[in-house]
């Protein structure tokens, strides 16, 4: 059903639900496609996935603020790493097709988080096919391979880092105690396993030791400094370019200050904490009212649970 069509129960659509559900097909489409792929969600009854609707896992990457700009941050963060922005700079369609990797991106972690178990473990089984053909050589001419261990590992960490980083900030008094941020990187760490990452952090304690040692081995390359400038302003819509903004200054604050002074970005403190935070967490206020529930989690409960669900308008994105 779209703007201005005559509702189901009769009248016209008011103009602030016009609103809402023009909002909530361009959310859907921007971030994950014309086509949610459902199927991938709603079957077989009471298959839980890789973790289950009690998981921590389901609980933060559930939250849209806290994923959507603990994203970015990621993106940022895993630009530094000079081997693995090299692969993505040579390998990767993000220049031309940014939409486009966004959306195969959100569907992964959304596949992997609350897919049935055929469907995540299809996802995971895809990717490392892709990643046995990313190949190449670094600036100094050194090789490398996409299905690396120790570079999944970083990938994944710096990823699921950022998530928790972002669903911490986000969550007001929803956020997680210390016990379960360790039950979420132990239980978000299969993912990365089954990758084929090795050393994957498993605690908090795990993560400040790996952080600690990477570290060295960061820094901006000229492709990481292009990729987030591209970031920053991604947009296809001057709507949608002011929304990537929001979020994207959000996330620089959840980036450690060596971070943020590598990729040369300036946020005086006061900014980052009275200004960004606060717009991104208005945004995605708008955003949880645009969507109500998720489609996707709708399903994957539903799935889990064994309980039937009823498709919508906005399921069909």
């Amino acid at each position: 059903m779209t703007a201005g069509r005559i509702a189901p129960g009769g009248g016209w659509r008011r103009p602030v639900e016009a609103l809402r559900h023009r909002l909530l097909r361009e959310i859907n489409s921007t971030v994950h496609g014309a086509d949610l792929h459902l199927e991938r969600y709603d079957r077989p009854p009471g298959d839980p996935g890789l973790f289950g609707p009690d998981s921590v896992v389901w609980r933060v990457h559930g939250h849209p603020a806290g994923m959507l700009v603990g994203g970015f941050a990621a993106l940022m963060l895993q630009s530094l790493h000079p081997v693995a922005m090299r692969a993505v700079a040579e390998h990767s369609d993000y220049r031309t097709d940014p939409v486009g990797r966004l959306n195969r991106t959100a569907r992964f972690v959304s596949t992997t988080t609350l897919g049935s178990s055929a469907a995540a473990e299809a996802a995971i089984a895809a990717v490392r096919r892709v990643h046995g053909y990313v190949r190449g050589r670094d600036a100094e001419g050194r090789p490398y391979r996409a299905d690396d261990p120790d570079l999944l590992c970083w990938v994944h960490t710096a990823e699921t880092s950022c998530f928790l980083a972002g669903y911490q900030v986000f969550a007001g008094g929803a956020k997680l105690s210390g016990p379960e941020c360790d039950d979420y990187l132990a239980e978000v760490a299969q993912i990365g396993q089954l990758l084929g990452a090795d050393g994957v952090p498993v605690s908090r304690a795990g993560l400040a030791r790996y952080l600690a040692e990477v570290r060295g081995a960061l820094r901006a390359t000229p492709e990481a400094l292009e990729a987030v400038a591209l970031l920053r302003a991604f947009g296809r819509t001057r709507r949608e370019r002011l929304a990537v903004r929001v979020l994207t200054n959000a996330a620089v604050g959840l980036l450690p200050a060596r971070a943020r002074r590598a990729l040369g970005i300036h946020r005086p403190w006061a900014v980052r904490r009275l200004w960004d935070r606060p717009s991104a967490r208005l945004l995605g206020a708008v955003m949880v009212w645009a969507c109500g529930l998720s489609p996707i989690r709708a399903a994957a409960t539903a799935r889990a649970t064994g309980t039937p669900v009823v498709r919508t308008d906005a399921a069909r994105g």
